[in-house]
């Protein structure tokens, strides 16, 4: 999925379960969560070509309703979780914690993994997500995450 994003040259930043993998968190995560810059049409074009292109529909929606995804899509619902034909998406405008695209980028770092480069949420930035989220889950995950943040500083 990362890859048909970078192909067509959207800009996004990957949050959640495979920013925290990026990271070495041992959780599995069975979807991608990216934020996505918001404040270029031509990005919303490109992001919705893509997310259309694999047949992308709103998960737990029932089967065949009528449902167009195009850049006004996109800016009309902030969130959106889909599910395509490459796996499941969770499309934001912003992460709560950290902010819009621009801020989230701000706190973004290069990797590269599988021949693709690209951009992961930073470590402390996912933390405050997580915290800010305020789900189960998420601050099941904080302790994991914190102990790699205090092993990375201390490396660093």
């Amino acid at each position: 999925m990362v890859r048909g994003l970078t192909r067509k040259k959207v800009r996004f930043v990957v949050v959640g379960g495979v920013a925290a993998a990026a990271h070495g968190s041992s959780r599995i995560t069975n979807d991608l969560d990216i934020c996505y810059d918001a404040s270029d049409k031509a990005n919303l074009v490109a992001l919705a070509s893509v997310l259309s292109s694999w047949d992308a529909y709103p998960r737990g929606v029932e089967p065949n309703l009528p449902f167009i995804l195009d850049d006004r899509t996109l800016l009309g619902a902030p969130v959106l979780t889909l599910t395509t034909n490459e796996g499941d998406i969770d499309v934001m405008d912003r992460i709560a914690g950290v902010g819009d695209y621009a801020a989230v980028s701000l706190h973004s770092e290069r990797i590269t993994a599988l021949g693709v480069r690209f951009r992961v949420l930073d470590l402390p930035s996912l933390i405050k997500a997580k915290r800010a989220a305020g789900r189960p889950r998420d601050f099941e995950h904080l302790p994991e995450l914190e102990a790699l943040l205090a092993l990375t500083n201390r490396r660093g």
